[in-house]
């Protein structure tokens, strides 16, 4: 058995938070190899670390001094080594970091740094081995991962070892260092947990799992236990504070087990996620709530326009030439609508209009703006008959016009249009409805 258990910025903060990562990876000989975020802020009103590491660069690309913000970064690692007693000169360290920020740095190397120090300090911590991850995660040119050549790097590198690896980074063909996305700490335990074969990865953060709705419009909602791979990915589309998609696919692709997990409360059996759930005893119907706000809804009406050979596709050219994404097509036998992103057409929605205008002749075009879509996720919709027409009761119950409502043949969600002024509401009314 093989865990990669990656533990991100919160669970980093300070010597109190190492504290708590070095008890959960002692209690489970089978947590081998972990990764690391940089530290994160330790009460509401500190700084992430990496956040100082941009602001560095910042400065340097200024010719501003970034001394004293330097200094605030060190302080962080040098509390943390000496409140544990480490063995590492971390002094020695962040002085041939700031003679590297003297003669030339790149942002992204500077910025790799806050993850380095960490799994600096965790791996003297832990009696574990560093790895420095430019030595296994490699990039294209592109920015894209080589994922063969870091998986054969990686396999070659532990040889079953314990090992502590920094996340967030990798290394470019011409040897500079390239950091991923924000978040990109799990993308690095994805990789990790992939390329190892591992047997389950587990995500460590501030949070015991992934709550079946947005918590500051729902109070206390209740975690969501087990999940597949596919509605997690339809409820982090939908705006679910969940895992970056990257961080997914490897694990994904691999059918490893990915547990997220809380390192305050460890006891915690957080979210499950699996690519498939065989059998679901629960009584809870649904998976979990999602929506955002900020989409626009383009009306075309016309006299059979669904009898009209290619005019969706004309009208899909027409956004596709702004580089527009469609988010959905309802339809009826008269009429299309096209949901989109408010913000990718503000500054071309009257041309587009115009347009379609031109080349489809309809009989009515409108855009209806201020639209938030509500995304309702369950694996039941295809089993048990009702499901859908609790989700109408429970808007209607409360007043609520449904402005569209849309549903894909795989049955996996319910796409519900309302006007945003009522965003909140409806979400709340959709909880209660399925969890009460």
């Amino acid at each position: 058995m093989l865990k990669v258990v990656k533990f991100g910025g919160t669970s980093l903060a300070d010597a109190v938070q190492f504290a708590k990562v070095k008890s959960i990876v002692e209690s489970d000989d089978t947590r081998k190899v972990v990764v690391v975020s940089a530290p994160g802020k330790r009460t509401p009103d500190d700084y992430k670390v990496t956040d100082l590491l941009y602001l560095c660069a910042a400065h340097l690309k200024y010719k501003v001094s970034s001394k004293d913000i330097f200094e605030m970064i060190r302080s962080r690692y040098k509390d943390i080594a000496i409140e544990l007693k480490l063995s590492i000169d971390i002094d020695k360290e962040f002085d041939i970091l700031w003679n590297q920020m003297q003669q030339g740095i790149t942002e992204n190397e500077l910025a790799s740094r806050g993850e380095y120090f960490s799994a600096r300090l965790m791996a003297d911590y832990l009696g574990y081995t560093f790895i420095d991850s430019i030595n296994w995660v490699k990039f294209n040119f592109d920015g894209t991962i080589n994922y063969e050549t870091s998986y054969n790097a990686l396999l070659q590198i532990t040889e079953g070892n314990k090992v502590v690896i920094p996340g967030f980074y990798g290394v470019m063909p011409d040897g500079r260092v390239h950091t991923f996305t924000r978040g990109g700490s799990d993308v690095t335990g994805a990789l990790a947990a992939a390329a190892l074969k591992a047997d389950v990865y587990e995500n460590w953060t501030d949070v015991s799992g992934i709550l079946m709705a947005d918590p500051r419009i729902v109070k206390d909602p209740e975690p969501i236990r087990s999940v597949t791979y596919s509605e997690l990915r339809e409820l982090s589309y939908m705006g679910a504070s969940v895992l970056h998609e990257e961080a997914v696919f490897p694990v994904r692709e691999a059918n490893i087990l990915l547990n997220i997990r809380n390192t305050n409360e460890p006891s915690n059996i957080g979210t499950t996620i699996l690519e498939k759930i065989s059998e679901d005893t629960s009584n809870i119907h649904i998976t979990g709530i999602a929506g955002r706000k900020g989409m626009t809804v383009i009306s075309i009406s016309k006299n059979s326009i669904s009898a009209e050979p290619g005019a969706l596709i004309k009208v899909l050219d027409i956004l596709a030439k702004r580089n527009i994404n469609v988010e959905y097509i309802p339809s009826g036998i008269d009429s299309i609508s096209i949901v989109v992103s408010s913000e990718r057409v503000e500054k071309c929605l009257y041309e587009m209009l115009g347009e379609i205008q031109k080349k489809i002749k309809p009989d009515k075009i409108a855009a209806l703006e201020h639209i938030a879509t509500i995304a309702v996720v369950s694996r039941k919709f295809s089993k048990i008959p009702h499901l859908q027409g609790m989700i109408l009761d429970a808007l209607g119950d409360q007043d609520i016009v449904i402005k569209l409502i849309v549903q894909g043949a795989d049955g996996l969600n319910i796409i519900i249009g309302v006007d945003e002024n009522v965003f909140e509401k409806s979400i709340q009314a959709l909880y209660q409805r399925f969890l009460f």
